[in-house]
């Protein structure tokens, strides 16, 4: 079942987690199906090789995920089609919504395998990939769809040569990154370039899904570049960090600190309750909640406390590291706070300690 179509049906833009090693782990994607669900989740990229190895039982810990993520997609990487095959068989089989190719990720290591963004300098061999993943689909008895994910080219950009070769391969839907492999994260993204991977689609696979990748700041950001380019969807990656409310409109993050109203106030509110105290005229209540320090501080403890309890016995605690950078950044302290996280805590008992200090010494816990 194509669940593309409805998700496309549904909402325009939609929105969906860009697939990063290390980030989206099953903890983090729980993290954000609970605070702000997107409209389709993503894994972190997985080796097919690694799944058909005799120890895969480790990796496939990645592939972890709950009902509330639904609809999930799991990203493979290969340049080798018995393994792409068979991996894309386990994906289907342990009940994915769909399955996706990395045919653009910039690392070495994958690159030298002949994956992730070397497939664009071998086309053959990607379409050689993207036809074993459907055998494995098959195989499994599923009827999900396939996708693929990828850059605008590699040296330069091949928009007119590389993307019609994987429209035309009969993927559901595309993700393309508005960089070349060369640029990396140096310059910034070129969504204009989009608006020509969307007249090819419209032309040679007017089925296919378009997703827009690279620079996504906020939701709003994501709509506009979303309406000048013409793509379906929009996938958000670095933005996420520290934010697992990104895809909820309701809440917005606040490097307010929250303040203890002076005794005096707070004897004129019990006295005289219709008295404002207010220094300002009230405002209209906002539909907007505010994501104060205190609260993104204890989903940060949340979200370490998760990734201990599902990942960690087989990954090493620093990972959790780069997410404290992003949790702690903007407010009074912050430095403070985030040098002690990095220097002491080993444990997730040890961050849930850090922060309550820090919590009681700043006053932000009434």
């Amino acid at each position: 079942m194509n669940f593309w179509k409805q998700v496309k049906q549904n909402n325009t833009p939609f929105f969906v987690v860009a697939p990063m090693a290390d980030v989206t782990d099953p903890a983090f994607r729980k993290l954000i199906a609970k605070y702000g669900k997107p409209d389709v989740m993503w894994t972190e990229f997985v080796s097919a090789n690694g799944l058909m190895s005799k120890g895969r039982e480790i990796l496939a810990r990645d592939l972890v995920f709950s009902e509330e993520e639904r609809p999930i997609v799991a990203q493979l990487f290969s340049a080798d089609p018995a393994m792409m095959e068979g991996a894309a068989k386990f994906a289907a089989e342990l009940g994915f919504d769909g399955i996706d190719i990395n045919m653009g990720c910039p690392d070495k290591t994958i690159e030298k395998q002949g994956a992730g963004a070397a497939m664009m300098k071998e086309p053959d061999a990607a379409l050689a990939i993207i036809a074993a993943a459907k055998r494995g689909i098959a195989a499994a008895g599923k009827d999900i769809p396939l996708s693929v994910k990828t850059r605008v080219g590699y040296n330069a950009v091949q928009i007119d040569t590389w993307i019609p070769l994987i429209l035309a391969s009969g993927v559901a839907a595309l993700t393309v990154h508005a960089r070349t492999r060369k640029d990396l994260s140096k310059v910034p993204a070129q969504w204009e370039l989009l608006k020509q991977v969307v007249a090819l689609r419209d032309r040679i696979a007017p089925d296919t899904v378009i997703i827009g990748n690279g620079d996504v700041t906020s939701l709003a950001d994501g709509k506009e570049k979303a309406r000048s380019s013409g793509v379906d969807g929009v996938m958000v990656g670095r933005a996420l960090f520290g934010n697992p409310w990104f895809f909820d409109a309701t809440r917005k993050m606040t490097a307010t600190i929250p303040q203890k109203p002076s005794s005096v106030i707070l004897f004129l509110k019990k006295v005289f309750p219709f008295i404002n105290t207010d220094s300002k005229r009230s405002a209209p209540v906002s539909l907007v909640r505010p994501i104060t320090i205190e609260e993104r501080l204890k989903v940060m403890v949340e979200h370490t406390q998760l990734f201990e309890e599902l990942l960690g016995d087989i990954k090493s605690f620093s990972i959790m590291k780069k997410h404290y950078k992003a949790y702690c950044t903007g407010f009074r302290g912050s430095k403070e706070l985030r040098m002690r996280l990095m220097d002491e805590a080993k444990i997730a008992a040890d961050v849930a300690t850090i922060v309550e200090e820090f919590l009681l010494e700043d006053n932000l816990v009434q």
